[in-house]
């Protein structure tokens, strides 16, 4: 434990006593049973929602079962995307290889459900043979004269960062090649997945404001509009840890600039409208954010001030894939009396790590790429009343006997803009304050 202890020192921090610089996005320590998911599940979860195309996963139907409907990303059309396609590779496919039944399969799937386009994930299995998954891509797609692109994201190959980079280089391969024609306020919102439909407020927004969006990227997403993507004048970025490499692209390709926003929480959702409204150095625009901004506070603020009341004094731990959403929930907790005493992510970077570290109170403990024994530890000395988190963090929380709240792609409920921060707080105070936590003191 020792050792174990010492490799990990540097990628946790303990703010008001620790001066080291977090150390980040480095790979996971060796038996340490990481929260990361590998680099296949990185690819998978960023593109899934593009509900327009077909996904075919290359591999044992264990890689396709463990991502089925991963995102829970709704559609407001097709759903081909909820559709878990598998080549089902056996033991006679690692043998003698898998790229014939992979062309039938992926021919069959075209012909039944005509996808605008599809996309062809490499495993773990397909790395190791070898199956050369681009040349048969490539065959079906002129045969079938749509794009086919092979995502080669074979799980052991990083981590779920790596994946996400791959799923960029992926979705860089349609882009530029539609022509739609878009209105001159035109944005493209990359790195919302549209769980529970939160898209669809942002969308609301944006059209209250007189901005229209161009392509979601990839939350309800369709290709066509995907393939025009560069066309719009901005890229809207809010999961940064997944689709900034994807901005940079477009940036250096199209000259399409980026900005970096959240949605989560009063303070972060007005900023992402006024970010917006100053780009286009348009009164009107700037006007009509205000307006969206006075009326949402002026209906939340009283609400909210009585789940503050209840909740002040209450503590929170932390732990998401991506640390810049992370800051948004510091802040949201703040608004409702709570204080944040963990903060951990899959995938933070340095810079995010430092704001985190600046927003925190003294003894706050920041780390990166944690493990349950760890979180666990933390959870237990700190005294935390709910744990934020994904799926993997759910057990953590009720075998210590604390509260849990879904943060991450699995969740059913709205936690995104105005009534996401309503939803958030009611979800908060229900779960901290329910009476089935005096029974497992």
């Amino acid at each position: 434990m020792s050792t174990f202890l010492t490799e990990r020192e540097n990628q946790i921090f303990r703010t008001g006593k620790d001066v080291h610089t977090i150390n980040c996005s480095r790979p996971s320590l060796a038996g340490s049973v990481s929260q990361r998911a590998c680099v296949f599940c990185g690819s998978r979860v960023v593109l899934y929602p593009i509900a327009d195309a077909l996904h075919l996963i290359h591999g044992p139907i264990g890689c396709a079962a463990y991502t089925w409907d991963i995102r829970g990303a709704l559609s407001s059309g097709p759903e081909i995307h909820r559709l878990s396609f598998s080549t089902d590779l056996r033991e006679k496919d690692v043998v003698f290889g898998g790229e014939k039944k992979l062309y039938h399969s992926l021919s069959e799937l075209i012909d039944r459900y005509k996808p605008k386009a599809a996309f062809v994930y490499s495993t773990c299995i397909v790395g190791v043979i070898g199956d050369d998954l681009e040349a048969v891509c490539k065959k079906v797609s002129k045969e079938k004269g749509m794009p086919v692109i092979p995502v080669q994201a074979p799980g052991f190959n990083g981590s779920k960062k790596d994946g996400y980079k791959i799923a960029c280089e992926s979705l860089a391969t349609l882009i530029g090649t539609g022509d739609l024609e878009v209105p001159k306020y035109s944005i493209n919102i990359l790195g919302d997945f549209n769980l529970a439909g939160e898209l669809w407020m942002l969308l609301e927004y944006y059209k209250r404001m007189g901005i229209h969006v161009n392509a979601t990227i990839t939350g309800d997403g369709r290709v066509d509009a995907i393939r025009s993507a560069h066309k719009a004048s901005l890229n809207v970025v809010q999961c940064s840890g997944s689709m900034m490499y994807l901005a940079k692209i477009m940036k250096e390709k199209y000259g399409v600039p980026f900005m970096k926003v959240s949605y989560f929480g009063l303070e972060d959702m007005s900023d992402a409208l006024y970010e917006v409204a100053k780009f286009f150095k348009s009164d009107e625009l700037m006007a009509k954010a205000r307006e969206i901004v006075r009326e949402e506070f002026t209906r939340m603020m009283p609400i909210l001030k009585e789940y503050k009341e209840k909740l002040e004094g209450k503590k929170a731990a932390i732990y998401v894939g991506g640390s810049f959403k992370a800051i948004s929930l510091i802040k949201a907790l703040r608004l409702i009396g709570v204080k944040t005493v963990l903060v951990g992510s899959q995938t933070g970077t340095a810079d995010e790590y430092e704001i985190i570290r600046e927003l925190c109170d003294d003894d706050t403990i920041i780390v990166d790429d944690s493990n349950p024994i760890e979180l666990s530890t933390f959870v237990k000395e700190k005294q935390a009343d709910i744990f934020i988190g994904g799926v993997k963090e759910r057990p953590i929380a009720y075998k210590i006997g604390i509260g849990f709240c879904d943060h991450n792609h699995e969740r059913k409920e709205a936690l995104a803009g105005y009534e996401g921060m309503l939803n958030f707080a009611k979800e908060i105070y229900a779960t901290a304050m329910s009476p089935v936590w005096q029974f497992t003191k």
